[in-house]
């Protein structure tokens, strides 16, 4: 008891509080999202997340030896389709020369060696910018999946190392489990969007793919019949554990920080690694508040990043990776 005890001796100096801090990231928590579009020299800014690109392909490659050499290891494909190659069924998804299959094989013969995850989901590819098939204002489910299903066998046949379904149709990781095991791709990974809730911080990702549901009759203006309710909390649990049992190997909350209570419930519940994604709104406040001098981005960006793995978070999607190590560095 206090006076015996002190616990400010273990903050006395930097040197303790380093000797003595509990969590500490290091380069091998980060997955990189990146963004790849058609063309040739491209690196092209994106309006609502400064300092931050769509790259074509022989960009993609520089960017991926860069972040080699500085100590990432892992990268999150998406891709931004061109509107003429957009349907209703995701039809270019399937298309095994299409972008993201290159984008694939252009990070995979860069560098052998980075992890390469990729974006299954039907928003990219949707005339209606939906995750999903679209009828009579609904969007549809079982026919969705097994689009899904049939894009990440695509993916695997490119070298893709893990799939990463984003779209919240229920039973799509079993239908992509059950397909990856029939062409043979049993040590294909799946990291599940396993808790993705219908947020307002993914707007500069939508402008950034050109993927945000139209405004047009008969189609639904916004993602909550499938994305999750924000005001939910033990749905999440009930949603990752179902993710699990179907055969995902790595789960995500997303997005992150308005999430931490979620990241740490699941992390209590699942001996699977938890994976958070700190979207691209949560990036674009952070860089907008920086650039008046309200905050300090370096200082409020490691808080943040720390505060992730605090959680639970065994992994860190994030726009700030590259960040985070030139500060660390």
């Amino acid at each position: 008891m206090y006076p015996l005890i002190r616990n400010r001796r273990l903050r006395a100096s930097e040197s303790i509080r380093r000797l003595v801090r509990e969590t500490i990231i290091t380069p091998d928590d980060f997955l990189v999202p990146l963004f790849v579009v058609e063309g040739k020299g491209i690196k092209e800014e994106i309006p609502s997340m400064p300092n931050y690109y769509r790259l074509s392909l022989d960009n993609l490659e520089k960017e991926t030896k860069e972040l080699w050499k500085m100590g990432l290891c892992a990268v999150l494909l998406f891709v931004k389709v061109p509107n003429n190659l957009k349907d209703n069924k995701g039809t270019e998804a399937l298309n095994a020369e299409g972008l993201m299959q290159r984008a694939i094989k252009t990070v995979k013969d860069a560098c052998p060696e980075m992890l390469v995850m990729t974006d299954v989901a039907l928003d990219p590819y949707s005339a209606y910018g939906h995750d999903g098939i679209v009828a009579e204002g609904q969007i549809l489910n079982d026919e969705t999946a097994e689009i899904l299903a049939e894009m990440s066998v695509s993916h695997a046949q490119a070298g893709a190392d893990f799939v990463a379904p984003s779209d919240m149709m229920d039973g799509r990781i079993l239908s992509i489990r059950e397909a990856l095991e029939d062409e043979g791709f049993q040590n294909t990974g799946i990291m599940s969007y396993s808790a993705k809730y219908a947020s307002a911080f993914y707007g500069p990702f939508r402008d950034a793919l050109d993927s945000a549901p139209v405004d047009i009759a008969n189609v639904p203006k916004d993602k909550k019949t499938y994305q999750m309710d924000f005001a939910n909390r033990f749905e999440a649990i009930r949603e990752t554990q179902m993710d699990i049992d179907e055969g995902a190997d790595i789960v995500m909350v997303k997005p992150g920080l308005a999430y931490l209570d979620i990241v740490r419930e699941i992390k209590n519940e699942v001996d699977v690694p938890v994976a958070v994604y700190q979207v691209s709104g949560e990036y674009a406040m952070l860089k907008a508040a920086a650039e008046k001098g309200w905050l300090d981005h370096d200082a409020v960006m490691t808080e943040q990043l720390i505060a992730i793995k605090r959680a639970g978070a065994n992994i860190i999607a994030s726009y700030f990776a590259k960040d985070f190590i030139r500060v660390m560095g």
